[in-house]
Formats: C-alpha cells, structure tokens, sequence
C-alpha cells in the first residue's frame, strides 16, 4: 500500500552530457522539486533551473570514492518523500541502464514510496549519434547489446565476452577504458577479428566530446597515447566505419558546393 502523503519520487534521467538533450517531462520534475539527488556525470546546467530553495544533494561516485554509498541514497529517498516532499533522483543517461534505478524503485516500493521513472537518452545511443556512429545499419548491423566494462563487487559473475563475441553485430561498452585491454584480449580469444573497428567517445555529446577510432588490435595502445578518460562509451563492430563514410559524403558534398 502506498503512502497517502503527497511526497513521491520521480528516477529521472538526465541525458547523456548535453543538458538540451533532456526531456520535457524531466525538465518540469527539476523545476518543481523540493529536494534533487544528483549524480556525478549530470550536467551542472541542468541545476539551475531547481527552485531557489530547492535542496541538492549531490551523491555521485568514483571507482573506490562515493560521496554516499547507494544505502544512504535509498535511506535519502525515503526520507524526505515521507516528510512529503517532491524527491527527484537525477542520474546520468537513463535510471535503468546501469543506473541502479531498478534498485532505488524496488526499495522505494518495499517502503510504500509513491515514484514515477523518466527515461532519459542513455550514451549508447546519445553519444554514438553525436559521434556519427548508429548502433545499427542497414546491411551492417542489425543488433546492438548495452554492456558493463566492469563488475562492482567481485561476487558478480563475469561479463561472457565468449558469447558476446559473435552474438551480436554492436557492442556499447560502459564503464570499461579501465579494462580496455583485457575486453580487447577476451573478444581477440574468443575469434574476434582483430581488424574489427572500435571506437571511443570521449564525454559524448558534449563540448569536449572526443572520437577516437582504431580496431580491436590496436584501441588500447590508441587510448593510451591519446589519454582517453572516463567518462567515455566503447563501441565495437562496423557501424564505426559509417563515421568515416558520412565524413566523406560531406567533404563531397561542401567540394560540390564550392
């Protein structure tokens, strides 16, 4: 039974970088909440447009740095939607891909916590659009998968990189520059062909956005000249090689132009 308070919480997501890439929806829910939970990859613009007396809180997380550990957040959230308060949890891209939105609405349920979910544009999908790469094509790839580079607790099972490997055309790695490596060896052993061309965004969507392209045999010497950082999106598979191809339509098309 849900509470009869008028507190709720609305898992909004935030977009991949670029604050107008936001919805509506999420917008409205920023300006009229009473208390904003923010996580480290939203956009710092998209704050000013909370109320002046609007609380914010921020709850982001680094690899082994956690301004709150995800039971504070959960305890935060049913905190102040019981005082009756308007709560928006604001993450980074869409709160279920790997936003731990899931969890949140799950323990805010168990409570009796009145919430509403507001996708967002996950990177995968923003940033390979600003980059000029789509996850499918016509006659090039025709399945994408959405996959973490990485493991929280050591308890979780691997990623199957084995079956990853040739079971679809695309692969959007998150979270995974720190393991660029050892994702590219596990693929090259399970018969990935080292010619397969890769490419990392660097902040996607944003104005400090970064392409870097290269092929599964060479993208991890290739990140480390060029000092890759996080927050960037791995995509894997040929639709990479449309990039280039619409580079080139281009210069073709300004050439005709001029």
């Amino acid at each position: 039974m849900l509470t009869t308070n008028k507190g709720k919480v609305y898992l909004v997501g935030a977009g991949p970088g670029d604050p107008e890439l936001i919805t509506l929806k999420a917008l409205r829910c920023i300006q009229t909440a009473d208390v904003i939970l923010y996580d480290r990859l939203v956009n710092p613009e998209l704050l000013s447009h909370a109320k002046g007396d609007a609380e914010l809180i921020y709850c982001g997380k680094l690899p082994g740095a956690h301004a709150m550990t995800q039971r504070a957040i959960n305890d935060s959230l049913i905190h102040y939607a019981s005082q009756g308060h308007i709560v928006v949890r604001l993450k980074g891209g869409d709160p279920y891909v790997f936003g731990r939105g899931g969890e949140e609405a799950l323990e805010l349920v168990s409570m009796g916590m009145a919430y509403e979910t507001i996708p967002g544009i996950t990177s995968a999908i923003g940033a390979g659009a600003s980059a000029d790469i789509p996850l499918t094509h016509r006659g090039v790839a025709a399945s994408f998968a959405c996959v973490t580079g990485n493991r929280c607790n050591g308890d979780h099972e691997p990623v199957r990189w084995d079956l990853l490997a040739h079971s679809v055309d695309t692969l959007a790695v998150y979270m995974g520059v720190g393991q660029l490596e050892q994702i590219s060896l596990e693929l090259l052993k399970h018969g990935k062909p080292s010619v397969t061309p890769v490419a990392l965004i660097e902040q996607g969507t944003t104005d400090k956005q970064r392409v870097i392209t290269g092929t599964l045999g060479d993208i991890h010497n290739r990140a480390i000249s060029m000092k890759v950082k996080n927050p960037a999106l791995i995509i894997i598979g040929e639709v990479v090689l449309i990039r280039d191809r619409l580079a080139a339509a281009m210069q073709q098309a300004v050439a005709m132009i001029s």
